[in-house]
């Protein structure tokens, strides 16, 4: 354990650019190093509680074969998400900057974190995060299981330590991870715990959904968005491809002419990744802005002014992306179709909150 803490302290005191393999050897070492080989049965991989009651067209959830669902490692994982103590100085927490009725993201372009530091990204939807098949803005971390390590080591986030962390938190905690995981507290324990709430929250019973199954009505401008939205419009759904409003891919949406976030760059090395970013789901977009990586824009009317000039001309910039002109009623009628993407029973579920 002496050793996860000093290769963990020295990966993250590297440059940016080199981090994120530093949190591959220091989730392997996490995974293969620091356990005693006598793991628990897990349960089998199935949820029968209401906690996952997917809406219509989802697919069913796949759960990790070390970490199959049981109430009790979902409620731990959801008394850890709001555990201030995860951060060095006691004050931020994973809903700091993820806040159940903001549709599990943050008001602000870049929320502080320990000590008042500010990062330089702004804090993602975890809507429906169960189904992205890679985490983080650049997409470096394959697993939700790993996500955690990211936030609980970097010095804008919680600035602290995940061995150190489980030591401090190994008392008050150990009946919780016992009954859930037959194991203390430890970073397996609180990893999967986490990833195990994080799964749960789910969205899809928005109005947009609800005329989908034939259960409600929309309105005349909600129909001329969606048209407007779809391939025989604009084709924004290339992108932001129901039924998660994702393609769960890449691109660099011309932000900037130069790049000063290198995006994903960072995980592949590839020039042509430079500026790119994961497209995000526009589900519940009416409680996520700001919106961009950066949290640059304030509204919706800025992201599609920002869109109809067609991007800034970087040298990657998406080949799909192009100049188009927006009426006044397209506007009034592509944001009440975006509108129809917000779940306002998700944000206020009480099952959220501890």
């Amino acid at each position: 354990m002496q050793h996860a803490t000093a290769i963990s302290g020295c990966i993250f005191g590297t440059v940016k650019r080199e981090w994120i393999y530093g949190l591959w050897m220091l989730g392997c070492l996490c995974t293969f190093g620091c356990y005693p080989d006598n793991p628990t049965k897990e349960p089998p991989s199935t949820y029968t509680t209401d906690l996952f009651e997917l809406p219509e067209g989802f697919d069913p959830l796949l759960f990790p074969e070390d970490n199959g669902f049981t109430d009790v490692r979902w409620a731990l994982g959801r008394r850890l998400f709001y555990e201030n103590r995860l951060s060095l100085d006691g004050n931020v927490s994973c809903a700091t900057c993820h806040l159940p009725d903001r549709a599990f993201s943050a008001p602000e372009a870049v929320t502080p974190g320990a000590f008042g530091v500010v990062g330089e990204r702004n804090a993602s939807t975890l809507t429906n995060v169960a189904y992205q098949p890679h985490f983080m803005s650049e997409g470096g971390v394959p697993t939700l299981e790993m996500q955690v390590l990211v936030p609980l080591q970097e010095p804008s986030e919680f600035a602290h330590n995940i061995v150190t962390v489980c030591e401090e938190l190994q008392v008050e905690y150990a009946e919780a991870a016992n009954a859930a995981y037959g194991r203390e507290l430890d970073p397996f324990v609180l990893t999967r715990a986490l990833a195990t709430f994080q799964r749960s929250l789910i969205s899809g019973n928005a109005l947009w959904d609800q005329w989908q199954r034939n259960a409600a009505t929309i309105g005349a401008d909600v129909a001329r968005g969606a048209d407007l939205f779809g391939a025989g419009g604009l084709g924004c759904d290339r992108c932001h491809t129901p039924p998660m409003f994702t393609s769960h891919g890449f691109a660099n949406n011309g932000l900037e002419s130069v790049s000063v976030d290198p995006g994903r760059w960072r995980v592949t090395g590839e020039p042509s990744d430079s500026g790119a970013f994961k497209i995000p789901t526009l589900r519940n977009i009416g409680f996520t802005a700001p919106y961009m990586h950066d949290g640059r824009f304030n509204t919706l009317t800025e992201v599609l002014e920002h869109y109809a000039t067609g991007g800034a001309g970087h040298a990657h910039q998406d080949s799909l992306l192009a100049a188009f002109a927006l009426t006044e009623q397209d506007r009034t009628d592509l944001i009440a179709f975006l509108s129809a993407l917000n779940d306002s029973a998700f944000v206020v579920d009480e099952r959220w909150t501890p």
